[in-house]
Order: C-alpha cells, then structure tokens, then sequence
C-alpha cells in the first residue's frame, strides 16, 4: 500500500517554523522584545516535537492549525506587532490600527482543535464536554498570557514593555484580545465538530 506523502507535513511544518524563526533572529527591531515574544513559542514548538517523537501524534489539520500560530508570532516578534507591515489589510477593512496581533490571538484558539482531538482519543469525556473544556482552556491562557505581558509592561525598561503590550493606545485591548483567542478556538470547535467529528 502506497504510503501518503502527508506523513511528512509535520517534519515540513516545524522546517518552515524553523526557517522564520531564524529569520526573525536576524535583527530584529527590539532583542528585548524578540526574546519576550519568541520564548513562550519556542516553548510550544519544542513541546509538540517532543509529543510527536514520543508517539502523540494530531491530524495534518490540528499541525496546520497550530503551525499558524507559530509562524504568524515569530514574524510578529521580528518587527514588533504594532510595526509589522500589515498597512494593506487595515486599508482593505478600513481599520485605523495594525490588527496584525488581532489575527495573532484569533490563531491561538486554534490550539482548541487538538485538544478536542486528544480529549476524545482518549475517550476522557463526551463530545460536548471535550468542545466545551477545549473552548475555557483556550480562554484560561488567553487571560493568563495578558497578565504575564501586563507584569512585564510594569517591570521592565518603557520601550520594550509598550512594544511587548501592543495595545496601540486601546485601554480595552487585553479584553479585545482575549475575546479574539475564545474566538479563534469556538471557530475550530465549530469546524471539528462540523466536519471533522462525521469523519471519525
């Protein structure tokens, strides 16, 4: 039997990653913030390599999914999110900030896919409850991570803590982006239990 060449996508996947990241290593506009930006996705990246050598293994869709991510906040950590030349999308939807970040945090809920994935292939819990933990786990981090950039914002040097924040001036941009990850990862639910739930 003809084995797919899809197998490969994951190894394919994390060269990309790989690739963009040492691009964005490559001075970048803040080293402060490159560090802060790529620490915690580095991090993601490594731990699902190490899941992966170790036989947890996601569909082609959740390593898409989650690569995103990977790929879109590297670049981000590159230019710093409020500088990332992304002009021609606020032109094309009329925005007057960078919604670069927006997009970035609408990715993150796309995590809720695997989980979703793992949950039932273990068989933990229902269906419902699996979409259901998957969507407060993905909210969970998304309120998490803002208050980890709220503490680096007060502690460290101005410059680098308003670049890592990202709020362009919204005094409401940790709720907006919160809302974008819970967002992100009802969408992906959606599409599971839309589509993919029917092929299992």
């Amino acid at each position: 039997m003809k084995k797919s060449p899809l197998r490969f996508l994951p190894h394919t996947l994390l060269a990309l990653y790989l690739g963009v990241f040492i691009w964005g290593a490559i001075e970048p506009f803040s080293r402060a913030v490159w560090y802060v930006e790529n620490g915690p996705i580095f991090a993601i990246a490594a731990f699902l390599t190490v899941l992966y050598v170790r036989g947890v293994k996601f569909s082609n869709t959740s390593y898409v999914l989650m690569s995103f991510l990977l790929i879109w906040h590297t670049i981000g950590g590159h230019y710093t999110f409020e500088l990332v030349p992304f002009d021609w999308f606020s032109d094309l939807f009329g925005f007057e900030r960078n919604m670069y970040d927006r997009i970035g945090h609408f990715s993150v809920g796309f995590y809720a896919f695997p989980l979703v994935e793992y949950l039932l292939a273990k068989k933990k819990m229902s269906r419902a409850l699996a979409y259901t933990f998957a969507i407060f786990s993905i909210a969970f981090v998304a309120m998490s991570y803002e208050l980890i950039e709220w503490g680096y914002a007060a502690i460290s040097d101005p410059e680098a803590g308003l670049a890592f924040l990202g709020s362009q001036g919204d005094i409401w941009d940790a709720q907006k982006d919160m809302l974008m990850d819970t967002l992100g990862a009802v969408f992906v639910v959606g599409l599971y239990a839309t589509f993919y739930s029917r092929k299992k």
